[in-house]
């Protein structure tokens, strides 16, 4: 006779670093969890070493963190601060610049590889007594209905669950298993990240200029390098990697004005390409979204993580507000709750990098004078200024509780 089904209250797909989140958000709160996942993480690498795929983590996404206890092991494996960012136009030349000290705060970040910060959170899964660690595994069927879900792996495995978590990335199977369908557009543009080492100090500041054919980001690395986001448009990339060390390093140089000096030294590139993407709905009865499977965003402000973060905390909270009414941690009105909470500031936050994308990727002189006026009020207007670094550090009052400043850690 085939085995009975293990029955679990929530099933997370995905085990990156907003599914791992999710499921360290979740334990110890009764409920029994299962993580699914086609590849363990890394648990290892090279002294010296930098990941090539890496995130700016906000204050709100550190205090979620810590929260959860990851934090004290990724600053073991290694965290880079950056207290100050300058960001300037190519065309017009206006810029503006951010420094921690205006507000009072210690810094305005931390850049963390991803590999760090799912290594850590895993690490904590698997000292769980209530969290299953299902890695690598592969979904054959996903049946998801009000009155529950069924997962069967490739293995034969069956689980139940009252909840299942889409945490499975842009091309979510939750997502199309749901029927929940997508808006976005492509940006015709790839991101070209590798790592290099420039003459000069980088001041722990996080440097970003704006070209005409898409932003260059230099990410401060704490032991003096530098972390590159060059997002370019699709013809650019294609010549930008095919090119060969000492050539990349000329067109990078000129592009980034060597605000640090010559390029000593570059690592691999990779290139992925850019999308705005969202779904129309977060949810449905026994399912929910987060992550890159409820919203991708471009990478210019580095918010995607710092947005699933943000997620997780909202979803948490929804889901306990339900336990303390007595509700169904997978019914409809429970996790209505946790769509109101997110999908609009998400939206809202999309909308605003695509506008940004937009208007210092365009060339006509009426908008570039017109960016380069904004920029420059944007920098000379304090009170503007201050409001802008509140809200990209995550100091704000209306965030879910692991995220929030008067919480104790």
């Amino acid at each position: 006779m085939p085995n009975e089904p293990s029955q679990f209250d929530i099933v997370i797909l995905g085990g990156g670093m907003v599914g791992a989140a999710m499921a360290c958000a979740c334990r110890g709160r009764g409920w029994r969890i299962a993580v699914l996942d086609g590849a363990p993480p890394q648990r290892t690498w090279p002294a010296g070493e930098v990941d090539l795929r890496v995130s700016a983590l906000s204050r709100a996404s550190q205090r979620v963190l810590e929260r959860l206890g990851a934090w004290p092991r990724m600053a073991e494996l290694g965290v880079s601060v950056y207290r100050e960012m300058h960001v300037w136009d190519a065309v017009g030349g206006a810029s503006i610049h951010f420094d921690s000290a205006e507000l009072g705060e210690p810094n305005l970040g931390h850049i963390v590889e991803n590999r760090i910060t799912r290594l850590a959170l895993w690490e904590l899964l698997e000292a769980a007594d209530d969290v299953t660690l299902l890695c690598p595994a592969s979904v054959d069927v996903l049946s998801i209905a009000e009155a529950g879900a069924r997962i069967i792996l490739a293995d034969g495995t069956e689980l139940d669950a009252r909840l299942v978590v889409g945490a499975d990335g842009r091309d979510s199977l939750v997502r199309t298993v749901l029927g929940i369908g997508t808006g976005g557009w492509g940006y015709d543009q790839r991101a070209i990240v590798c790592n290099v080492e420039p003459a000069h100090w980088h001041r722990e500041t996080a440097w970003q200029r704006f070209l005409p054919t898409g932003p260059l980001a230099f990410l401060p690395l704490a032991d003096g390098r530098c972390s590159i986001v060059w997002s370019a448009d699709e013809a650019r990339a294609e010549a930008l990697l095919a090119l060969d060390d000492a050539a990349f390093i000329g067109e990078l140089e000129q592009a980034f004005e060597q605000r640090l000096g010559p390029i000593l030294s570059i690592g691999p590139r990779a290139a992925f390409p850019l999308r705005l993407q969202y779904a129309k709905s977060y949810v449905r009865p026994r399912a929910a979204l987060v992550g890159d499977a409820a919203h991708a965003i471009h990478p210019l402000a580095g918010q995607g993580v710092n947005l699933g973060f943000l997620d997780v905390a909202a979803l948490v909270d929804a889901l306990e507000h339900a336990r303390s009414q007595q509700r169904d941690i997978g019914g409809l009105a429970t996790l209505r709750r946790y769509e109101r909470a997110r999908r609009g500031d998400n939206l809202l936050m999309l909308a605003a990098m695509d506008a940004f994308k937009r208007a210092f990727g365009n060339r006509i002189p009426p908008l570039v004078a017109a960016r380069n006026l904004g920029l420059f009020a944007a920098d000379q207007v304090g009170p503007l200024k201050r409001a802008f670094m509140r809200e990209a550090l995550g100091l704000g009052d209306n965030l879910p509780t692991l995220a929030r400043a008067d919480q104790e850690t």
